[in-house]
């Protein structure tokens, strides 16, 4: 499509402001991105359960969807006596560096800014007609340098600088338990316990705690059988004020605010995290913890915002909603959020504040289901049998 005299500045380089930036730029807008680190953004966590938004998005992007990921064409519920209940459910498994990847290529280097945090956002509200298609809304950064455009996307996360200024009282929640990740290559996994987690998704409950895994992608995307990996992701129960600080300040004593990334689990915490799962999980994840050599953690939170539009201003993936990994649906949702946005655009002939005004009805509904199934999930999953771990 022609490019359009209109401009988008996106705050934040993951996979929602790529989703947000990619989209804009196919509906002909100049989108620049700006992401506070200083480095790209791989080894970024695990997998995801690839959804229709996703491929939506993608494609509406002009990028290829034919190899995203690895099938699974089956569920197993691993039960502590060995038996396993089986269901029939055809899901596609992806990484989040499969992603970012595909939508960073697609995405020009000289509009992505790295490096770049953000201190502030001023919006100018001037409804006089003859100026209403002026730029409105600035970024300033905290390097002294300001970028002015007709749009600005907060897509930031969930501690969103942006989310910060326009609605300084919602902050994401502790939702009381955190979530061990890891990843193993296929091949060092016992063929015996390999097999159950081939083309499967894998879970073991017990009271207060499930843990799942299913294969993905490896190294450079590579979907070769005996190149892939397996992800798993458990989720346990630590209290917020005696527990949570010390799982979450990493090898080098350093506070982290909701997740320490591979390689800097405190050697405590990770050697506490072995012997429970020596304890309490049943052989195949017992295996699976303990062939991943860099396991990782994250806090789970929750936030549900009252608000994602202001004028000029867009909120979108979790920098407004955080929904709880059971739903398999953050990445999803803030495809759907750039989805539905420029959608609105369009519908609106670019008049963004109009715009925006009618995006943001579908996605506070859509934001706050899923946040609530979340947590209905997460209360099922850790809390049926109290608060405590057991």
């Amino acid at each position: 499509m022609d490019s359009l005299d209109k401009r988008a500045i996106v705050i934040g380089g993951s996979l929602a402001g790529l989703f947000a930036g990619t989209l804009l730029r196919s509906i002909g807008w100049q989108v620049d991105i700006y992401e506070r680190s200083a480095h790209d953004l791989d080894s970024r966590g695990g997998g995801i359960v690839l959804q229709d938004e996703v491929v939506i998005a993608l494609k509406k992007a002009g990028i290829a969807t034919d190899e995203l990921g690895v099938d699974a064409i089956e569920r197993y519920y691993l039960s502590a006596e060995g038996d396993i209940d089986k269901m029939a459910m055809r899901q596609t498994l992806t990484s989040w560096n499969i992603l970012y990847t595909l939508m960073r290529r697609h995405f020009p280097d000289e509009h992505y800014h790295q490096g770049k945090v953000l201190k502030a956002v001023k919006s100018e509200t001037n409804n006089s007609d003859n100026i209403k298609n002026s730029p409105k809304v600035t970024a300033i950064f905290v390097d002294g340098s300001h970028d002015t455009a007709d749009l600005l996307i907060g897509a930031d996360g969930p501690n969103s600088t942006v989310r910060k200024q326009l609605l300084p009282n919602y902050t994401p929640e502790y939702a009381g338990y955190i979530a061990y990740r890891g990843l193993v290559d296929e091949g060092n996994l016992q063929p015996e316990f390999a097999n159950i987690f081939t083309e499967r998704f894998v879970f073991y409950s017990f009271p207060n705690s499930q843990i799942l895994a299913y294969l993905i992608p490896g190294e450079n995307e590579s979907l070769v059988v005996g190149k892939r990996r397996f992800n798993w992701v458990w989720y346990v129960n630590y209290d917020q004020q005696t527990e949570l600080p010390n799982i979450l300040t990493d090898k080098k004593g350093r506070q982290r605010t909701h997740s320490i990334p591979p390689g800097m689990i405190a050697p405590k915490v990770e050697e506490a995290m072995r012997d429970y799962a020596n304890n309490r999980l049943v052989a195949p994840f017992k295996a699976l913890v303990a062939a991943t050599e860099e396991p990782f953690v994250q806090s789970i939170l929750d936030l549900a915002v009252p608000q994602m539009a202001f004028d000029r201003i867009a909120l979108v993936g979790d920098a407004s909603f955080i929904p709880r990994p059971h739903t398999t649906a953050s990445t999803a949702k803030a495809a759907a959020n750039a989805i539905a946005l420029v959608e609105a655009l369009l519908a609106h002939n670019n008049t963004v504040p109009e715009a925006l005004k009618h995006w943001e009805i579908n996605q506070l509904e859509y934001g706050k289901r899923l946040y609530q199934h979340g947590r209905n999930l997460g209360i099922r999953s850790q809390f049926s049998y109290g608060k405590e771990r057991i």
